[in-house]
């Protein structure tokens, strides 16, 4: 196992882990994107009854924070392979998604902002 967690090394070992399965036939944008779908619904139902401050604390619980811990993980994975198999960048992706977010909701349009 390698200790390397940027992006591309991360996505480099989901497809080598993919590929060691012979998972590609099943890992079509239609599946991954429900699969992505799926696991963001598990970390959802994690915090499903807690009221917003029981959910600020989430993480205090070692056995809940281990829960969040493996679902923000299945989520991201199945993020990046489905990134992979369409030739998303997702870091290009976000960074212009922040940019037209940015003139969409202009600082001095947001609530409590004082001129």
């Amino acid at each position: 196992m390698t200790d390397s967690y940027d992006l591309a090394g991360l996505r480099h070992r989901l497809v080598e882990f993919a590929a060691a399965r012979n998972w590609q036939p099943y890992h079509t944008p239609k599946n991954l994107a429900a699969a992505l779908s799926v696991e963001a619904s598990e970390l959802l139902e994690i915090f499903q009854w807690l009221t917003a401050e029981e959910s600020a604390r989430v993480m205090d619980d070692p056995d809940t924070a281990h829960r969040v811990n493996d679902e923000v993980a299945d989520v991201l994975a199945y993020l990046l392979q489905f990134c992979e198999v369409l030739g998303v960048d997702p870091l290009a992706a976000l960074a212009a998604k922040i940019d037209r977010n940015e003139h969409r909701f202009p600082t001095e349009e947001s609530p409590g902002h004082s001129p």
